[in-house]
């Protein structure tokens, strides 16, 4: 695990728990689970598991997007995750994004 913080160039929020970076790398918040958006193929074929909950999907996800304007993202980078996507904590002005997720009820912790 490291613990560097690094500045993060945040080019698009995909969803409650995953960004892009402006490098084209793709960040998967660590440690949390946000729900998935109606486009997500997880909620397309019930046979997959997905949390499915549309209008919280969309608060998570727009929560999101005000945090990371609140102040400059920093980047603490775990590891990487089963789809490619680098895991990572997120922090804004020394906030944790995920725990603060979490603690509005719009994530949950990772099982």
């Amino acid at each position: 695990m490291s613990l560097i913080l690094a500045a993060a160039c945040i080019a698009s929020v995909h969803d409650g728990d995953t960004v892009r970076l402006c490098s084209g790398e793709r960040v998967r918040i660590a440690n949390i689970d946000a729900p998935e958006l109606p486009d997500s193929p997880k909620c397309r074929d019930r046979r997959r598991q997905g949390w499915c909950d549309t209008r919280l999907a969309i608060e998570s996800r727009d929560a999101l997007r005000d945090m990371l304007r609140q102040g400059e993202p920093k980047l603490q980078r775990q590891g990487v995750d089963r789809y490619g996507r680098t895991l990572a904590r997120l922090s804004v002005n020394g906030r944790d994004v995920g725990t603060a997720l979490v603690s509005a009820g719009l994530a949950r912790p990772w099982r």
